[in-house]
C-alpha cells in the first residue's frame, strides 16, 4: 500500500513530528482515585507511556525525510504504507508512535471522578447520546457493547469507540492487539477514536490484579465525557483529536 499524499480528506492534522516530548497528565497523579491508583498513574505515565515517545523519537531519526514531516498522527496513518521503506521501521512506529497516541489520547479519555457536568454519560439529548442510541438502541446498551470488547481482547490493546467518516460518521466499536489503533492503514476496523480504555495489565494490574472486569466496571466512573463529545463533534466534520504537541 502507499503512503498518502495529504493523509486523506477524512482526516487533519497539522505540525510536524519532532522531539516530540512527555506531556504532563491533565489531572494529578491522584486524580482519579479510588477507580485507578496513584501509583499506578505514575508508572503508566512515567515510564510506559515515556518509553514509547523515547522508542518513536529513536524511529524517527532513522525514518526518510518523508517521514520526518509527519505529525504523530500521520505517522500513525502511515502505518502498513510503503513509507518507512524498511518493515522493522514500520513495526517500530507501529508499536511506539502508536503507543505515544494511544496513550495520550487515554489519558485525556479519563476524568476526576465526578467533575462531567452530565455524571457517568454524556449530555442526555445531545448530538453524541443521541447518536449512540442510534447506533446501539440505548446508552446501557452501549456501555455493555464496549465492555465486552475490552473484556474479551486477548492479551493486550485497546477498546475503541469511533466515528467512521466514510460511513455517514457511523459510530462503531472495535478493539485492538498491543499498540495499533484504528488510525493505522494497517487496522482492520479504521475509524476516528473519539473514546479508549487501555485494557494492558499496566493499566490495572496493581490494583485489580488479574479481574479485568473489575477494572473496566470502575473505569466508566471516570471517562471524561465533555471530551468524548468535543471528540464526537470534530469527528463528525473529518478532525481527529489532537493528544500531543511536537
Amino acid at each position: 500500500m502507499k503512503p498518502d499524499a495529504a493523509f486523506s480528506s477524512a482526516y487533519s492534522y497539522s505540525g510536524p513530528f519532532q522531539n516530540l516530548t512527555l506531556q504532563p497528565l491533565p489531572y494529578p497523579y491522584e486524580g482519579l482515585e479510588p477507580y485507578i491508583d496513584t501509583t499506578t498513574m505514575k508508572l503508566h505515565h512515567d515510564v510506559h507511556n515515556k518509553a514509547y515517545i523515547t522508542n518513536a523519537n529513536a524511529a524517527l531519526a532513522e525514518a526518510p525525510q518523508a517521514a520526518k514531516s509527519l505529525t504523530l498522527l500521520g505517522l500513525n496513518h502511515n502505518v502498513g504504507t510503503d513509507l518507512f521503506g524498511k518493515p522493522a521501521l514500520n513495526t517500530a512506529f507501529q508499536n511506539n508512535a502508536g503507543g505515544a497516541w494511544n496513550h495520550a489520547f487515554f489519558f485525556k479519555c479519563m476524568s476526576p471522578a465526578g467533575s462531567s457536568p452530565s455524571g457517568n454519560a454524556p449530555a442526555q439529548g445531545g448530538a453524541l447520546a443521541k447518536a449512540i442510541d442510534a447506533a446501539f438502541g440505548n446508552f446501557t446498551a452501549f456501555k455493555a457493547n464496549f465492555s465486552e470488547g475490552a473484556t474479551k481482547r486477548f492479551g493486550s490493546g485497546f477498546e475503541w469507540l469511533l466515528v467512521q467518516p466514510d460511513s455517514g460518521n457511523k459510530l462503531v466499536t472495535t478493539s485492538t492487539p498491543n499498540q495499533d489503533n484504528p488510525l493505522q492503514q494497517s487496522a482492520e476496523v479504521k475509524g476516528i477514536p473519539i473514546l479508549t480504555l487501555d485494557v494492558w495489565e499496566h493499566a490495572y494490574y496493581l490494583k485489580y490484579n488479574a479481574t479485568r472486569p473489575a477494572y473496566i466496571k470502575n473505569w466508566w466512573n471516570v471517562v471524561n465525557w465533555p471530551y468524548v463529545e468535543e471528540n464526537y463533534g470534530k469527528a463528525t466534520q473529518g478532525v481527529v483529536p489532537v493528544v500531543a504537541s511536537s
